[in-house]
């Protein structure tokens, strides 16, 4: 997307089992208003790249704990996206990618030519605050790794009832 300002690539959208709708949800109505496709990416953790490419050879990072129907997306999450995107009328997709998710939504963004990535954003909670400071969120580690914008969903606003902003 270097040097180009159109969105003409597909709009990839980061999802994983449990995510509250209105991640999907939003990133549906970008890729609706601006007539684009939406790739939805589930990115396993569990398995990592060998050769360094989302959609090359992998292998499992416990090799003893490797279930082969466990190798693409869950089918729960799959029926939720479906479930999501019904009567919407955006073309969409899945598609099942590996390693670190930061890592493996900027190679396949780069792939496929995405306009834009969207990702949720974490929920308040204390685990989520310490993986934070460990690692950085997913959103922070896209801003500040490819030259695509990075389109953040609010999953958990904490706005203070004192705000007067």
């Amino acid at each position: 997307m270097t040097g180009s300002s159109a969105l003409t690539g597909p709009i990839v959208v980061g999802v994983v089992p449990g995510q509250l709708p209105v991640v999907v949800e939003q990133a549906a109505h970008v890729a609706l208003s601006v007539g684009l496709s939406l790739v939805c990416a589930y990115v396993d953790v569990t398995v990592y790249p060998v050769d360094g490419t989302s959609g090359g050879l992998s292998a499992p990072i416990d090799p003893d704990g490797v279930d082969e129907d466990d190798q693409d997306i869950p089918e729960s999450l799959r029926e939720s996206i479906r479930k999501q995107l019904a009567g919407l009328g955006v073309d969409w997709s899945v598609v099942t990618l590996v390693g670190e998710p930061a890592h493996a939504l900027a190679r396949e963004a780069d792939v496929i030519g995405a306009s834009m990535i969207v990702v949720g954003s974490r929920k308040n909670r204390l685990g989520s605050t310490m993986k934070e400071l460990m690692g950085g969120s997913i959103a922070r580690q896209l801003c500040h790794r490819q030259d695509r914008p990075v389109l953040v969903i609010p999953v958990d606003p904490r706005i203070p009832d004192d705000d007067d902003d």
